[in-house]
């Protein structure tokens, strides 16, 4: 008797088959997840100019103009640090901006180039009757008695992308 040493060609094309499909599943959950992190990265970047905006309507008690104002203050006359929403870049973030107090994250540089390239995040502030100011992400819905500072939200990026909390 000869005793078995090796796989059989139809065991092999098994094997192959099965890798195949596991490919096809877990390259596109990973390109999706590699997204959302992308999308990640401008909300971090966010957070200083989110801090800027929320000084300045302490500060002032209305919502900044844009970005200089934010940074600024009020009365800048010159150009600071930071001024400018091209000041704001990273891997995946070309830049950030302010417009009447909300903040737009624009993605370009190295972000996914079908999912994210030019494609916008904004984050929304608004104020509650104790002027307590609360921030709306994307598309997600306006809590319950604030007033946001704009109407104008701006956000293109596919849902599925987007952080829960910026999902309506």
């Amino acid at each position: 008797m000869n005793a078995q040493k090796g796989f059989t060609l139809i065991e092999l094309m098994i094997v192959v088959a099965i890798i195949g499909i596991l490919a096809a599943i877990a390259i596109p959950a990973y390109q999706d997840y590699t997204v959302r992190s992308q999308v990640t990265e401008g909300l971090n970047m966010a957070g200083g100019v989110k801090t800027a905006v929320n000084d300045y309507y302490t500060d002032v008690g209305d919502w900044p103009a844009d970005i200089k104002a934010a940074v600024c203050g009020k009365n800048a006359s010159t150009v600071c640090a930071g001024g400018t929403s091209t000041d704001y870049k990273g891997n995946y973030v070309t830049d950030i901006a302010v417009a009447s107090g909300a903040v737009s994250v624009t993605y370009g540089n190295k972000a996914n180039s079908n999912a994210l390239a030019a494609k916008i995040l904004t984050l929304i502030p608004g104020v509650d009757k104790a002027k307590n100011v609360t921030w709306v992400c994307g598309n997600a819905a306006t809590p319950t008695g604030v007033t946001l500072a704009t109407a104008t939200n701006s956000t293109n990026i596919d849902a599925k992308y987007l952080p829960g909390s910026c999902k309506n």
